[in-house]
């Protein structure tokens, strides 16, 4: 049994390191590596707290990132390949229910992953995970999942683009379309080249809005099954940040400022979240999340590609 003193000094590691996370030099997927590590070794001295701070700040993070999107951008880079990116949202989502039911994920587990995979990443599984009120569990399977794939698509994408022979135009479309994290996809792609760069930030920004019609379609459904539950209000609150920006454009450096702090809320985020994660639930959830990932990504990535390459010319 910890005495007075160890618990005294577990705790003030543990504000020490939910602090280093709001500096900005943590990024969100070390971040929930830390969350982890901290969980697996000395465990959460405040599980009850950082949970529902995790939940609070997990809707007030998203709201923010909604500054960071231009509608008329993100129109106009949409509007063009709007069946195909109806397809392969709907298609993935329905691709990762299939999965998932095969490799028997865990339900909100295998939804977050697809969610993740089909739109942008961590902030579509954030923000579904709150409409759903995701059990912590699935929310640390989910994001550590799609943070480990963002990670190698980072590496991987720009040399394989090259090998493969594609231009700026074509790298930049794949790139939003396969690679789940904006981002990443900004990484990826700003290695390519200035066009691949402004190509694929507009796409998939344009592939992020479909965050709002999706989360608030499961909050629907969750109401149905559920009469008391309540409507997802920083899902509208998202759009609404969207549209701010969109139409009082003069304010560039303040919706900049409140995007940051989001997204440096987003990263504390992801620490509570990971230290909720503990020894019993790792292995009650086994590998087959990661599994489901990693398939989900493949098929996602290589339809993208022949797509980009023999269709979107």
């Amino acid at each position: 049994m910890k005495s007075n003193a160890s618990r005294t000094a577990i705790l003030v590691a543990f504000v020490v390191l939910a602090v280093a996370t709001l500096t900005g030099w943590v990024s969100p997927p070390v971040a929930l590596a830390f969350g982890l590590a901290f969980a697996l070794t000395l465990g959460n001295p405040i599980p009850q707290a950082s949970q529902k701070a995790a939940k609070t700040l997990l809707q007030w993070s998203v709201v923010g990132l909604g500054f960071g999107m231009n509608l008329h951008a993100v129109w106009d880079a949409g509007r063009t390949g709007f069946g195909f990116t109806v397809a392969t949202i709907f298609g993935t989502l329905l691709l990762g229910w299939w999965l998932g039911r095969l490799l028997k994920v865990e339900s909100q587990t295998s939804l977050l992953v697809s969610v993740g995979t089909s739109i942008c990443g961590g902030s579509a599984i954030a923000a579904v995970g709150a409409v759903l009120e995701a059990d912590p569990r699935a929310m640390s399977v989910s994001l550590a999942t799609v943070f480990v794939l963002n990670a190698v698509a980072l590496f991987v994408f720009p040399p394989l683009g090259h090998f493969l022979g594609m231009d700026q135009s074509h790298f930049g479309l794949w790139s939003a379309i396969a690679i789940h994290d904006t981002s990443s996809v900004v990484g990826a792609a700003a290695k390519y080249g200035e066009q691949a760069l402004t190509i694929a930030t507009t796409v998939k920004l344009s592939r992020a809005l479909w965050i709002f019609p999706i989360a608030l379609g499961l909050a629907f459904i969750k109401r149905r099954q559920k009469a008391k539950v309540k409507l997802p209000w920083f899902i509208f609150a998202f759009i609404a940040a969207a549209g701010v920006r969109t139409l009082f454009p003069q304010g560039e450096i303040a919706y900049d400022t409140i995007k940051e702090v989001a997204r440096l809320g987003l990263t504390l985020t992801l620490f509570l979240i990971g230290a909720g994660l503990s020894r019993d639930a790792i292995r009650t959830v086994g590998f087959r999340p990661m599994l489901q990932g990693v398939l989900l990504w493949l098929v996602v990535s290589v339809t993208g590609l022949l797509a980009v390459q023999n269709i979107l010319r």
